[in-house]
């Protein structure tokens, strides 16, 4: 039997999937009524967290932040099995999952951190993303049932805060790429083209593919045989904030690099390759 505890909309359609593959789940949900919608669909729902936990062999938590999770498994820890392995979905602080992991090993519980690349209708259809930190031996025993949860189940290694710090590296991205993106719409309007011939630029031109690449190139520490020097991207940086200036747009990440710019330049890199940016935040 398992347990799940925060029927957002995440947590709410991993239950679906999991009921719909014959699996006995009993949930729990902060607002009651989040949690009652999931007893049609063969939840056995409690009132009580304590209730919810009390001699399951697993616990899955999809929450807000650290300080949920911790507030929820000290609420519920009175009921725990000795030896109950919880799966935390929620994305964390690295230190918080480090801690964690530490905290319910010293009182007879397993920690495994869980975070993912999914949104409800991943959870729903088992596609997506799931990385894992944490125990092996733990992570063996229920791995085929983590991978029915998924598309890809990727175990991140024993060290308990490698999950937790891979999420965030991802949501980074994917917040910088928006940005850039609200970057792209403001020079648009800046310059009179329309957010659609925008979309066909990368129809055709697919800058994603380029990624893996150009990630190679920031992360390598080599960065002598340009292919853009890093004077020209800083050049290009500054029109592209007088464009938006000069409409009376203010650029979202643009000025934040150009300010790196200058600092590589100021330091000698002005003929490297713009990728040089990188070049102070790599683990040595």
């Amino acid at each position: 039997m398992i347990a799940f505890l925060g029927m957002g909309h995440l947590g709410a359609n991993f239950v679906r999937a999991m009921l719909k593959r014959g699996e006995k789940v009993r949930v729990w949900n902060r607002t009651p009524s989040k949690a009652k919608a999931l007893e049609e669909a063969g939840a056995i729902v409690f009132d009580r967290v304590e209730d919810a936990v009390e001699g399951v062999e697993r616990i899955h938590l999809a929450l807000k932040d650290d300080r949920s999770v911790n507030e929820l498994l000290q609420l519920a820890c009175g009921s725990f099995q000795h030896g109950v392995i919880i799966v935390d979905h929620t994305t964390t602080s690295q230190k918080g999952a480090i801690d964690r992991a530490e905290y319910w090993r010293q009182n007879g519980c397993i920690y495994l951190h869980a975070p993912v690349f999914m949104g409800p209708q991943n959870a729903l259809e088992g596609t997506g993303y799931m990385m894992v930190s944490g125990d092996k031996y733990t992570f063996s025993e229920i791995e085929k049932d983590l991978a029915k949860m998924t598309g890809k189940l990727m175990y991140m290694g024993k060290e308990p805060g490698k999950a937790a710090g891979m999420k965030l590296i991802g949501n980074l991205f994917l917040l910088a790429m928006t940005g850039g993106m609200a970057d792209m719409l403001a020079l648009s309007k800046a310059f009179g083209i329309a957010p659609e011939e925008i979309g066909k630029l990368l129809d055709m031109w697919n800058p994603g593919a380029m990624l893996p690449a150009r990630f190679k190139r920031v992360s390598g520490g080599k960065y002598d045989d340009p292919t853009w020097e890093l004077h020209m991207a800083r050049k290009d940086a500054r029109l592209m904030m007088e464009g938006a200036e000069a409409a009376d747009l203010t650029l979202a990440t643009i000025p934040g690099l150009a300010t790196l710019m200058d600092s590589y330049i100021s330091r000698g890199h002005s003929n490297d390759d713009y990728s040089v940016v990188g070049l102070d935040y790599l683990v040595k």
